[in-house]
């Protein structure tokens, strides 16, 4: 039996991408013991991956009040609320791993809204889920309530540039098809 196309489009060899790009999957390979489909993936057009994971990177990896388990939350959490298994999936492993617990990973990727949150996780996810999906809406009252949980401008960016970036990112996988690596499966846990 043959393993499930990880894109409905073309996916380039390693060896046929550009020197840049090969380099940083094969680090991601030496790093974690497999290449997630979503390099492999976004390959395909080398532009947009360069700019697709220099933003990932200044979003995900900063140093801030916002921990990187926390990011991770504003992923599953968001990605849930736009039906991308990929990255419920890949960002759910990254949570347990990060977060070192998978319980909270699971039920953020269930239902946020009944995890064992802290208030200020509650708010944060509360307001990633607002730019999600009605960003439009977001007021002075939002940003009073994140700050009233300790929340700076920066911080309140970061969330909104999460929320907003991993929209892009669920709709990209969603329509290539991505599938998400077995190996996130057991990752964390």
């Amino acid at each position: 039996m043959t393993a499930p196309a990880i894109s409905r489009f073309p996916v380039p060899e390693i060896k046929d991408m550009p020197a840049d790009i090969a380099e940083r999957i094969l680090a991601v390979q030496e790093k974690s013991g497999f290449v997630p489909n979503v390099f492999l993936v976004l390959a395909h057009r080398p532009e947009e991956f360069r700019a697709f994971f220099a933003y990932h990177d200044a979003l995900m990896e900063k140093p801030g009040d916002i921990t990187k388990a926390e990011r991770e939350m504003i992923v599953v959490a968001t990605s849930n609320a736009n039906q991308c298994q990929y990255c419920v999936v890949a960002h759910g492993a990254i949570l347990r791993i990060r977060a070192k617990n998978p319980l909270i990973a699971d039920q953020v990727a269930i239902n946020y809204r009944k995890a064992d949150l802290t208030p200020r996780q509650m708010a944060m996810l509360d307001f990633a889920m607002k730019v999600s999906a009605r960003a439009q809406e977001v007021g002075d009252a939002d940003f009073a309530l994140l700050k009233g949980h300790g929340f700076s401008d920066e911080d309140i960016w970061d969330i909104a540039a999460i929320a907003a970036f991993f929209g892009m990112s669920n709709r990209l996988a969603n329509v290539t098809s991505m599938r998400p690596n077995d190996e996130f499966y057991n990752l964390g846990r």
